[in-house]
């Protein structure tokens, strides 16, 4: 069997932290999604036949048994690019059991569906783009082909927190949301030190926006650094500039007071033997995940 293709930090390592970032190398689903793959996009096109769930949930075992957590629940959410953090403590839900019970149809109350966000079994998880707990009995994880996964932890290893992140994310600050969350589960340690690991996204070279977009960052962080020239003169007389999105939400997580971050720079766009990429495959690709998990007591 082929060992899951994953990607560590040596911040979060070091420190003894169970995570992980994916890649699509190692599992068992076939093309398009080839072959580790975590999710389904809604939008896929009429006639193309969907990743099953058995091979999702076997590409889930395979990372945990990879890194040490066979058996352990892994909680997800309904990503709605928007800066909301959901906390899940012990014997918390891990899912809205009132969205399942409800009368309505199954897709009569769902938010419009953005690229990085699945149609697995997780459809009708809370939704939110950050994953917070203090629950050593889990694993948080989120989903993306192009955005970037953002994990981050306390010094301890107690609490930690999984974030998606696309431009949307970027701009509404999920970042600060999650450290926010993380600090309502540390009362008797205020001020204690964060640590966060940025992974794999769309790199600034691919990832062309419009005027809106490369207008919301400037608003938001008020320089340049993170809004690109286009070397395309027509491209530019239109307002198109490229986002690096690595390097804003490093500059959030300071911010927010993180007291050391570590970064994988790689592009999904560029990788197709490594990454998934939302963009590039014209929305026929799979699901990467971003995992963490509390470091069980000693």
């Amino acid at each position: 069997m082929t060992s899951p293709g994953l990607l560590f930090s040596p911040l979060l390592a070091s420190r003894g932290i169970p995570h992980a970032f994916t890649t699509r190398t190692g599992g068992v689903s076939a093309a398009p999604f080839d072959s580790l793959n975590f999710g389904n996009p809604m939008d896929l096109p009429l006639g193309q036949p969907r990743d099953p769930v058995s091979s999702i949930r076997e590409n889930f075992r395979r990372v945990l048994d990879a890194i040490g957590l066979p058996g352990r629940e892994v909680v997800q959410v309904y990503q709605v690019h928007g800066p909301r953090a959901h906390i899940f403590t012990p014997g918390s839900p891990s899912r809205d059991r009132r969205a399942i019970a409800s009368s309505q149809p199954r897709d009569a109350a769902a938010p419009p569906v953005p690229a990085c966000s699945t149609s697995t079994e997780q459809e009708l998880d809370f939704k939110a783009d950050a994953l917070v707990t203090n629950d050593a009995s889990r694993a948080v994880a989120v989903r993306v082909a192009d955005c970037c996964p953002v994990l981050i932890a306390s010094a301890d290893g107690s609490v930690v927190a999984a974030v998606h992140a696309g431009w949307r994310g970027v701009v509404s600050d999920v970042v600060s949301a999650a450290v926010s969350a993380m600090a309502t589960l540390l009362p008797r340690a205020a001020g204690m030190p964060l640590v966060a690991a940025i992974g794999p996204c769309i790199g600034p070279s691919h990832f062309e926006v419009g005027p809106e977009v490369a207008t919301e960052f400037t608003r938001r962080f008020g320089h340049a650094e993170h809004v690109r020239p286009h070397a395309d003169p027509s491209a530019a007389a239109l307002g198109k500039r490229f986002i690096d999105l690595q390097s804003a939400l490093a500059e959030q997580l300071r911010g927010a007071g993180v007291a050391s971050l570590d970064t994988i720079a790689a592009c999904t766009a560029s990788d197709p033997a490594r990454f998934f990429s939302h963009r590039r495959d014209k929305g026929v690709t799979g699901r990467m995940i971003g995992l963490i998990a509390p470091r069980a007591a000693t």
